[in-house]
């Protein structure tokens, strides 16, 4: 299953229009164990400016407990303020259990 990151509005604060953004590359930022935890992360990146979205949550809750974590990707060009947000972040410990 592939995921894409929703596409900016006209009035995007990067300044590029979604055609651009399509031969983007993604890159993982960040893992987390659960869907909820990445989720977290994206929302604090979609505050800070910088699109996001959690990938493999289907696997990482899977009935059969498949190991396997969330990835939160950005686009390359994001990757490192990204990056630096989310250090900034104390995990909670629910989120590494």
């Amino acid at each position: 299953m592939t995921q894409s990151i929703p596409p900016e509005g006209p009035h995007s604060p990067g300044g590029t229009s979604p055609a651009e953004d399509d031969d983007a590359t993604l890159v993982t930022v960040a893992e987390r164990p659960t869907e909820p935890a990445a989720a977290v992360l994206v929302n604090i990146l979609a505050d800070a400016g910088i699109r996001a979205v959690a990938v493999g949550g289907f696997t990482a809750g899977f009935a059969a407990e498949a190991p396997g974590w969330v990835q939160v990707k950005t686009f390359e060009r994001d990757a490192d303020k990204a990056r630096q947000i989310i250090a900034q972040i104390k995990p909670e410990p629910s989120d590494f259990e």
